[in-house]
């Protein structure tokens, strides 16, 4: 009879009944009692009060009730952990069997016990199983350090675990080797400090490949994933680890087939792309990628998640391997669709009319989504090899002659965007176009439709009949319609002015006057201020040429790709996804591909080149700190050291700059009703009219007359108490303002006594901050007063690194004696007005800086958007330079010059909804990091 007797239902009085089985003097009766408690336990009954009789069950010699009996331990251990310590001596005594099944269950058994109570007795046993002679024991041990450094990471630590599983990396064993790797790697991921605990070198790597042939599968995969971690000292290291890992690709196993790709696809990009070796690498690759396909559905989904972003880094390695992408019948949906986009990606010249051919007869199948995705990858074809644009316009008109209503309205769309990439090339096609328009019945399809007839209304007689039709129902449209419909209607009335006038007051009025949506309304106000005062200017505004949309708008953003590719044959790569994204509390360095030798080589020499950072002065280097305490005190406090500091330039202070173009708007956004008259009347004359004053009503409403919000301004802390300065208190806080730094102080006078002849020395530091004129305080002060001053600084001084780095030693001298301070200056105050890089500069230095220099850090429970956080940044000097969104999660991409010219280029990661924000920052001086991390967290709580 079989176990299942065990599970069936039982009667009442059980507990009782299984108690007194428990204590039998019989054997077998006591390992029938234990099996009812584990299946009583399986099926989810509370039978923790039997926990002493089963502990009193593990004195035995029989291997199948010992295993019952720790599995029950296991599981009831944290409910009742003072009675699981009686069983402690047990399994101090079973760690020293003479069978090495039962000193391995021992071991096991005491890990997976997550109670702090048992580790303090586990160590000794562990220490032991970790030098048994038995690889089975030492294998398990070797997992069991992983599991207590998850308990107690500063017990593994200081307990020297961490060097005897290092010694494990070198056993005779290969199935010990890769569990001591596998628990390493464990320990890597859940360590906090985010260095890794042990440095791998060459000679460990050696033993890694040497146990790689030998391993189990999955120890393979561990080993595998260990070795991508690994950073070869030279190409040539990085060439026999790549052919000694080659071999692998053959392998039966899928996991271990990716895992080998990782390592192959990272170490390529260290050698020569030019090379044999590479070339013979890359048609070595295809064969096993190919050979995924050949699996069960959902392998062939990761694998083709995986060959997606393979492709994206290295399309040579599949350009020959097109048909195997093409879509079986009994695929399902998600391998159909994946199958699509690689298709896309692998589409050239060469290949493209088997391409279209394949999907033109995707476009006649049954699946609606699938036929959709087909439609549009027609249209993205076009737009990728330019030569096939015909063709696949062609095929397009064909699929609308079919008249099937969703294969229409893809149609449209992408049709929108080749006549985008390929201006006055294929408008013969619109009259086809327009014949379908009552068809329509999706947002994006009629939003399309109506952006192709504002941009040829010239070309289509009945432009403004067709429009008109569409406003009808302007308030039941969405608002992607109805922001299309306003910008078609302007383009129209500024190609035909003279018969379109009573449809764009119209279409302004419902925009402006009849609307809730904010972006709807506030278009329609500029077009109508724009058509109000200058005609001309909105012509060049509304129809100004229009840049030609990219070959690929879908690829991954390049540091994401590489990134990626880091971790394919895991689930970030199927994802598409950083672990930071859908892992909570993970943090530390983020994984990137390493650059070629000899470009890592130029690197190092143009460090500190300043083209290489768009310009500007050469970063200065900071010297190291000498005796701080000594040149304080050899200070010279008197006059003449304060006149010697070069005054501030006399520059008359500037005007608030107008980034965004605002002051020539103002005057747009006043309202005036008069609207008819002045869109008939004479420009000039309505020029002089809207030329007025900046405070009308949105002028009030947007803030647009009160000058521009000021830099982030940490509150005023107390420097130096009056118990510590005979009765001068002084608080202060620093500050960026027209582009001067400023401390700001309240001196406060807490003595009997008035105060007077005051003085302010500062000692070198690392931005070389001095005081840019003598300090003014009102003199004398009188008892109990306080004065507000604010001391202009320079960043001209004498440089002396600090600890740390924003660190600032004060001197300040009065009538009564001379006394020093301390205080930290924020670094916000240090970014300057002229950090904005250019988009390529940004994208070539953020290549340029090694991936080492990249920190990522966690801002906690911040509020807003995307949107705050440029504004908010914006007005403390740090530049968004680009903003992209990728699958929902908006990626915020931004510059920081310091006034001593280094510059920061830091990366935002913000998820709609989730109040933490993840900061990757790249610079060749990663000492400022954290002091950009904090001006970030104190600028965005503000």
């Amino acid at each position: 009879m079989t176990d299942s007797k065990y599970f069936t239902t039982t009667k009442k009085g059980e507990i009782f009944e299984l108690k007194s089985e428990l204590n039998s003097d019989k054997k077998e009766k006591k390992r029938e009692a234990v099996k009812k408690v584990i299946a009583s336990m399986t099926v989810g009954k509370d039978v923790s009060a039997l926990f002493p009789d089963v502990v009193n069950c593990m004195q035995t010699d029989n291997l199948e009730l010992k295993k019952l009996v720790y599995l029950y331990l296991m599981n009831y251990a944290k409910s009742q952990p003072d009675m699981a310590i009686m069983a402690v001596n047990t399994f101090v005594k079973d760690c020293e069997d003479a069978n090495p099944l039962i000193r391995a269950l021992a071991v096991r058994t005491m890990g997976c016990i997550r109670v702090d109570k048992i580790t303090e007795y586990l160590c000794e046993p562990l220490r032991k199983c970790l030098k048994d002679e038995d690889p089975y024991v030492r294998k398990t041990a070797a997992v069991c350090v992983a599991k207590l450094y998850d308990i107690n990471a500063q017990l593994v630590e200081d307990q020297g675990f961490l060097d005897q599983l290092k010694d494990l990396l070198s056993d005779s064993n290969p199935m010990v080797v890769a569990n001591a790797v596998a628990a390493l790697s464990e320990m890597n991921e859940a360590s906090v400090s985010g260095s890794p605990l042990i440095e791998m070198n060459a000679q460990t790597i050696n033993k890694l490949l040497t146990a790689l042939n030998e391993c189990t599968e999955w120890g393979q995969v561990f080993i595998l994933d260990s070795l991508a971690n690994y950073s070869p000292k030279d190409e040539r290291e990085a060439q026999s680890i790549c052919e000694r890992i080659t071999p692998r690709l053959a392998h039966a196993n899928a996991a271990v087939v990716l895992s080998a790709v990782k390592v192959l696809m990272k170490f390529m990009e260290m050698l020569p792309a030019d090379s044999d070796f590479v070339s013979t690498l890359t048609k070595k690759l295809a064969p096993p990628l190919v050979t995924l396909l050949s699996s069960e559905p959902e392998v062939q989904y990761v694998a083709l998640r995986n060959i997606n972003l393979i492709v994206q880094k290295r399309p040579d390695i599949l350009k020959h391997e097109m048909k195997v992408f093409f879509v079986k019948y009994n695929d399902p949906i998600y391998v159909k669709l994946e199958k699509l986009d690689i298709m896309i990606r692998l589409a050239s010249q060469a290949n493209i009319a088997q391409v279209l051919s394949e999907l033109k007869e995707y476009a006649t199948e049954v699946d609606v989504d699938f036929v959709r995705k087909a439609v549009r990858a027609i249209g993205r074809c076009a737009i990728k090899v330019e030569q096939s644009a015909e063709r696949c316009v062609s095929t397009l008109l064909d699929l609308i002659h079919t008249k099937v209503n969703y294969v229409v309205q893809e149609a449209i769309v992408v049709i929108k965007d080749i006549f985008r990439k390929y201006p006055n090339k294929y408008e013969s096609i619109i009259s086809t176009l327009c014949e379908n328009l009552d068809t329509l019945d999706e947002p994006e399809a009629r939003a399309s439709m109506i952006w192709i007839i504002g941009e040829y209304a010239e070309r289509i007689d009945n432009a403004d009949e067709l429009l008109e039709s569409f406003l009808e129902g302007f308030h039941d449209e969405n608002t992607q319609v109805q922001l299309q419909l306003l910008t078609a209607i302007v383009k129209l009335f500024l190609k035909r002015p003279t018969d379109t006038q009573e449809l764009v007051q119209q279409v302004l009025s419902l925009a402006t006057q009849d609307s809730d949506n904010p972006d709807l309304r506030d278009r329609g106000f500029i077009y109508w201020r724009l058509l109000s005062t200058d005609p001309a200017a909105a012509k060049e505004v509304v129809l100004a040429e229009k840049p030609l949309i990219s070959e690929e708008t879908d690829l991954l953003e390049p540091t994401l790709l590489d990134e990626l590719i880091c971790h394919i044959s895991s689930l970030a790569s199927v994802y598409h996804k950083p672990p930071t994204a859908f892992v909570e509390g993970r943090a530390g360095l983020r994984k990137s591909l390493p650059a070629r030798y000899e470009g890592m080589q130029e690197a190092g020499n143009t460090a500190g080149s300043s083209s290489a950072m768009g310009g500007g002065s050469q970063p200065q280097v900071i010297p190291s700190q000498d005796s701080l305490i000594g040149d304080l005190l050899s200070m010279d406090i008197g006059g003449p050291s304060i006149s010697s500091v070069p005054p501030a330039t006399g520059q008359p202070p500037q005007q608030p700059v107008d980034l965004l173009g605002l002051d020539s708007l103002v005057s747009i956004f006043i309202f005036d009703f008069s609207f008819e008259k002045k869109f008939l009347g004479d420009a000039a004359a309505t020029n002089t009219n809207v030329s007025q004053s900046t405070t009308g009503l949105l002028g009030d409403i947007f803030g647009l007359g009160t000058p521009q919000m000021a830099m982030y301004c940490p509150p005023k802390a107390l420097w130096l108490s009056a118990d510590r300065a005979k009765g001068c208190e002084i608080c202060g806080t620093f500050s960026r303002k027209n582009g001067q730094i400023c401390m700001d102080m309240t001196i406060t006078n807490k003595a009997m006594q008035p105060m007077s002849g005051f003085a302010i020395q500062l000692n070198k530091n690392s931005f070389g901050v001095t005081p840019a004129r003598a300090l003014q305080v009102l003199n004398p002060l009188p008892p109990g007063m306080s004065h507000e001053t604010s001391l202009p600084l320079n960043t001209t001084g004498a440089i002396q690194r600090m600890e740390p780095l924003t660190n600032l030693q004060v001197a300040v001298k009065n009538n009564i004696d001379v006394f020093y301070f301390a205080c930290i200056i924020p670094m916000n105050v240090f970014f300057t007005e002229d950090g904005q890089m250019d988009k390529r500069v940004f994208l070539a230095t953020w290549k340029d800086i090694p991936a080492q220099n990249e920190v990522q850090y966690t801002l906690t429970n911040i509020q807003g958007t995307a949107d705050t956080v440029v504004q908010k940044m914006q007005q403390n000097n740090v530049f968004t330079i680009a903003k992209r969104n990728v699958e929902g999660q908006d990626m915020l991409y931004q510059s920081v010059k310091l006034t001593n010219g280094i510059w920061v280029l830091n990366e935002l990661k913000i998820q709609p909804g989730n109040p933490n924000i993840t900061l990757s920052l790249k610079s060749r001086a990663l000492d400022i990091a954290a002091g950009i991390f904090q001006a970030y967290d104190a600028i965005l709580h503000s």
